[in-house]
């Protein structure tokens, strides 16, 4: 199966040269570049927050792990209607309103440091800063992949996400530090300061780049939508358990044995992740998504088995940068064969739904992941993630076999 058409890509029956491949991302970059500004007003305040609420405003770790994570609430329950508004109003259209509601957070976190001595208050303001910066990933996140898949054709919907994930993932890690420094030489209210300043930057260049025409035709329901996308989805879920173990507990594994430099493993899964998302994306197009994705299940779930049975920490750094080299494009090999599953009108709201199921893992695999660590330790957390990539391989194989019945030998892959 495949979703590319030569009316959605006119370079389909082109041969590739590296003057086109360059061209096209030239077309990618400027669309992702605004969900960078939108991951960067997330990750700026990451790491300051749970200090904030638990030391400055008294409440418990528990309060101050919820006031980060009422965020990714948000973000599950509006996937549905950022998926609707880019389907129907436009991708420019939708990440504009998405800047907007990064903007509005930045506005609530500076009000919450302003309101500090009334630690109530403050918090109230904070938790609806958290809200709307939800509200705000979603329309970004869901808009700029349309947007790009606008501009380059559906042919090159795995690099447009790819490109996206490497914006997202980039401007975090670029974030959380550059947030720990202002607050720290400036104050925790420049934090809503720069958000705003990034939201309404973000916005103005926003302006400046072309939209593109909505897609006529068929729109499915939600519900129909979802549904479609439901396997998928479900594989996703299961391969992202091993992204949330090492960004949840990696820290705290290495601290169980007495290890050091527990933040080095993050950076080499991070480093892989990306470098993986920017020389191998191409293998999406030429192989296809299921066989990418199979590749993939398969060296995270090697990765995360060498981070179980980890003697010594330089076994570990190999798991956690294999893991993030073999997960880097899970997300990509296998949103591109869901939203090929649906009519073009319709492709927001089927990326929206299956960025559902990632939502879900990294809400499910934290407390899920912190009773097996009660139960079996620390390095138990990882040989539950490594089953759940092997139960991602065999459902992706399924899914590969079905394929292959439904579209016959000439199936396009």
């Amino acid at each position: 199966m495949s979703a590319d058409s030569p009316a959605d890509s006119p370079s389909s029956g082109a041969p590739r040269s590296p003057r086109n491949e360059f061209a096209t991302t030239l077309q990618i970059i400027p669309v992702v570049f605004f969900t960078f500004v939108c991951y960067l007003t997330i990750g700026i305040p990451l790491a300051v927050l749970p200090g904030y609420v638990h030391n400055d405003l008294g409440f418990s770790a528990v309060v101050a792990g919820l006031a980060i994570s009422v965020q990714y609430l948000a973000t599950l329950a509006s996937r549905a209607l950022a998926g609707r508004s880019a389907d129907t109003l436009g991708p420019k259209k939708t990440v504009s309103n998405g800047l907007i509601a990064c903007g509005a957070s930045g506005i609530g976190l500076l009000l919450a440091a302003l309101t500090g001595h009334w630690p109530a208050l403050s918090l109230t303001l904070l938790v609806m800063s958290r809200l709307v910066l939800g509200f705000g990933e979603s329309l970004c996140g869901t808009g700029a992949i349309l947007w790009g898949i606008g501009r380059v054709g559906t042919a090159n919907n795995a690099r447009v996400i790819s490109w996206n994930g490497i914006a997202t993932y980039g401007a975090l890690a670029i974030g959380a530090p550059f947030g720990v420094v202002i607050a720290r030489d400036i104050g925790f209210a420049a934090l809503g300061v720069a958000v705003i300043a990034l939201a309404a930057t973000g916005f103005a260049l926003a302006r400046l780049v072309p939209t593109v025409p909505l897609v006529h035709g068929e729109r499915m329901s939600y519900r129909s939508v979802f549904a479609r996308v439901l396997p998928h989805g479900l594989g996703l879920a299961l391969g992202s358990a091993g992204f949330g173990s090492i960004a949840t507990f990696i820290t705290l594994f290495y601290a169980a044995r007495h290890w050091p430099n527990a933040a080095l493993s993050l950076t080499l899964f991070g480093t892989m992740f990306i470098g993986a998302r920017l020389l191998f994306a191409n293998t999406i197009k030429t192989y296809g998504g299921f066989r990418v994705a199979i590749a993939s299940f398969s060296l995270e779930c090697v990765g995360l088995l060498l981070l179980w049975l980890a003697p010594v920490p330089h076994v570990a750094l190999a798991g956690a940068a294999l893991t993030g080299f073999g997960f880097a494009l899970v997300f990509p090999a296998l949103g591109v064969e869901a939203v090929g599953l649906v009519p073009p009108a319709s492709r927001g709201a089927a990326l929206s739904a299956y960025s559902v199921f990632l939502d879900l893992s990294l809400g499910i695999t934290g407390p899920l992941a912190g009773y097996i660590a009660g139960e079996f330790g620390y390095g138990s957390v990882y040989l539950f993630a490594a089953i759940s990539a092997a139960a991602a391989i065999a459902l992706t194989t399924v899914l590969y076999q079905r394929q292959a019945r439904v579209s016959g030998p000439s199936a396009v892959v």
